[in-house]
């Protein structure tokens, strides 16, 4: 879970009222949250710093000392900020500043937001704040940088328009902070030492991208590093250039919303910034930042008592939402709700439910005994998953248990299947939990990567969940209960699996078939299906050499998984 360092006097500030640690303590809960740490009160008042754990990643704009104190301030007045230099999706509006896009970056870092803040000299705290805001907000809801990247300028050294286009990384140059040569793109993601930090994300890349102003002076190179020319902001600065590039349009923008809002809330007074693109994009070709983007969410208020298990009214839901930032109204007997322009984590009404729950606070719920006693026992695919266990064990198995979410680069790259076959969170706040698993192969070959100094063979097993696409389903997805197995040692083959496979239908009671499989992670003729009742259960095989080399082992495997859920039913 995310952990800030708030600055004290700073917090204060914008909360509105000093609060002790009890009475911080009893409120920190209203933005999930919780008192990890506070300065000794020996020191100075104007450096002492609250670190502050956070328990939900579904809300990045609270990753920030404004964001936090925001969030407390307006649960406990109910008053939500008005936020006016905001433009409606769609909506034309006349921009200052103007960053004009280049088709070239569209295959490698396609879009670009921004705005200009004017406002008191930046002290200490807020700019230490800032950089901490910049860091939690591109590392774990930019994915390390590769979705979102945050650059900060000073806008009156800049010659306007801003330029953003794709460069070649041998040819172009500039000098790089904490630099006093002039390196080319390619240097500096060998040399520099936030180039080699985040060189992953460009160094297979073509072409790549380069923010520069009119007079063609090199502002950044996102997402690497700012140029030590234009790129420095210092403590006394009074206005800003902040941009956002990254690959996903919808974290881009809320980056820099949230980025605004903090900046408001600071005393700044918020420019907007024209892009303008060649290419379509989903927010349009010409779009005016900040941007408000987000769709309206409602809730039934039949759904919410049942939901809360409390009889509230309609009114009462709808206050409970607005304490919570949104601004809110009642149709029929719904509650609809405009989010707030730092807010994009409304993906279904069961989030505005939360919502009111967390606007009404958890002293509204009194605690209830239970009304019915029964006595729990396993569920028929637990007992069935079990027999399946003690199979395995018995032909000389270990157990294992992995996540349910996992990276691209695991799932889906490694094995060398297609990303539409694959369940795809569709907002993680990190690139390691960015997808579903849909087979338990992955896990076992990856620790399968790191067990090469234990003596051979090696038999590992996992029984458990996995999402598999199914259109038939209310979400359009199923969740299967599945058994994989691995074999890695000198001689393991497709016999030995298919002896272990009929070892476990053997005990599992079930009569199968094998025929011909076709499945890129097993090598071509030397793999099975499993058919049971005239239907396919499950595959095994020997892994291939392509998948093997991807999860670096280098000892032959084979394996297999089969759909618990199917041969049960």
């Amino acid at each position: 879970m995310p952990k800030i360092e708030v600055n004290e006097s700073l917090f204060f500030k914008l909360l509105g009222r000093r609060m002790d640690s009890v009475s911080l303590e009893a409120l920190l809960p209203n933005a999930k949250a919780e008192l990890d740490a506070w300065d000794d009160t020996s020191t100075e008042t104007e450096d002492r710093t609250i670190k502050i754990e956070l328990n939900d990643t579904n809300r990045p704009d609270l990753w920030s000392t404004a964001g936090l104190a925001r969030q407390l301030r307006v649960r406990e007045t109910g008053e939500i900020p008005s936020y006016p230099f905001f433009v409606p999706l769609g909506e034309s509006r006349k921009a200052a500043y103007t960053v004009i896009v280049d088709k070239s970056v569209q295959k490698v870092r396609p879009y670009l937001a921004g705005f200009v803040a004017r406002g008191p000299a930046i002290s200490d705290a807020m700019l230490k704040d800032f950089i901490q805001t910049q860091e939690k907000l591109t590392w774990n809801y930019g994915r390390k940088r590769r979705s979102v990247s945050i650059g900060l300028y000073r806008p009156s050294i800049i010659a306007w328009p801003v330029h953003f286009r794709g460069a070649d990384p041998d040819k172009e140059a500039f000098v790089p902070l904490q630099e006093t040569r002039t390196m080319t793109l390619r240097q500096i993601l060998a040399e520099h030492p936030k180039g080699k930090e985040y060189s992953f994300i460009l160094q297979n890349e073509a072409v790549h991208p380069l923010l520069l102003d009119d007079k063609d002076r090199v502002l950044s190179y996102p997402p690497i590093i700012n140029s030590a020319d234009l790129g420095a902001v210092l403590v006394g600065d009074k206005d800003l250039f902040i941009e956002v590039t990254g690959t996903e349009y919808p974290s881009v923008s809320l980056t820099a919303s949230i980025l605004a809002c903090d900046l408001s809330d600071m005393g700044f007074s918020i420019e907007n910034v024209q892009v303008q693109y060649p290419y379509d994009t989903p927010f349009g070709r010409n779009v005016c930042f900040p941007c408000y983007f987000q769709p309206e969410m409602r809730a039934g208020i039949e759904e919410t008592r049942k939901l809360l298990g409390l009889g509230m009214s309609v009114e009462e839901a709808r206050n409970a939402a607005q304490h919570m930032g949104s601004q809110a109204r009642i149709e029929g007997d719904q509650i609809v709700i405009k989010p707030a322009e730092y807010r994009n984590d409304f993906l279904h009404p069961v989030d505005l439910i939360e919502d009111i729950l967390m606007g009404m606070g958890m002293d509204k719920f009194p605690p209830e005994k239970p009304h019915d006693f029964t006595i729990g026992r396993l569920s028929a695919i637990e007992e069935f998953s079990r027999k399946a266990k003690l199979s395995f064990v018995g032909m000389g198995y270990q157990e294992m248990i992995y996540n349910y979410l996992g990276a691209r680069k695991d799932y889906i790259d490694k094995m060398g299947i297609q990303p539409e076959s694959v369940v795809k969170i569709s907002n993680p706040m990190s690139e390691s939990f960015e997808y579903l698993r849909n087979s338990p192969l992955p896990g076992l070959l990856g620790t399968e990567a790191v067990s090469s100094k234990a003596p051979y063979p090696h038999r590992i097993f996992e029984i458990g969940k996995i999402a598999l696409l199914d259109k038939a389903e209310n979400y359009g997805i199923a969740t299967r209960q599945y058994a994989g197995f691995l074999s890695c040692h000198a001689q393991a083959d497709y016999n030995e699996k298919a002896s272990h496979v009929a070892t476990l239908m053997y005990y599992l009671g079930k009569e199968y078939t094998v025929r011909e499989a076709q499945d890129c992670r097993f090598i071509p003729g030397r793999q099975a299906e499993i058919v049971w009742a005239g239907k396919p259960v499950g595959i095994f095989g020997e892994i291939h050499p392509t998948v093997l080399e991807a999860f670096g082992i280098t000892m032959p495997c084979a394996g297999g998984e089969i759909d618990l859920d199917l041969l049960l039913n």
